[in-house]
């Protein structure tokens, strides 16, 4: 399967790393770099607890503010949002186009609303990332 045709699933990163009280505000860049290579599995098995959405899949991991320069790796491209990560993200999820299938991982509700607008489907950051993950 090509990239073009792998779900695209964008992930909120600064919505996904505010989910979890871990400490992750004193190290944010630290926090995204973790999410990120807590993502890389997905990208081949597909995310847990959404039947019928197997790998592999293309992941997108947007960071902004103190996260930007967090560098992409096997399995997870990270882009680094100039200015606000919802406004990448919503310019993503208009991107993918209406043939592709894209997953917005993020809990902002005004997030939701935009990028359902374009058709992307939305799933919560415990999707990616159980409440007891560090």
């Amino acid at each position: 399967m090509s990239e073009d045709e792998a779900v695209l699933v964008i992930v909120d990163g600064a919505n996904v790393v505010g989910s979890v009280p871990d400490g992750w505000w004193r190290d944010r860049h630290g926090a995204a770099v973790r999410l990120r290579d807590s993502l890389v599995p997905y990208a081949a098995a597909g995310l847990p607890g959404l039947p019928g959405l197997p790998g592999p899949v293309e992941i997108v991991l947007v960071v902004e503010g103190a996260a930007r320069g967090v560098d992409s790796v096997a399995g997870v491209r990270v882009a680094s949002a100039p200015g606000s990560g919802d406004d990448l993200i919503a310019e993503l999820a208009a991107t993918a186009g209406p043939d592709r299938e894209c997953v917005v991982v993020t809990a902002d509700r005004g997030l939701r609303q935009r990028v359902e607008a374009y058709g992307a489907r939305c799933v919560g950051p415990r999707t990616v990332r159980p409440p007891s993950a560090p």
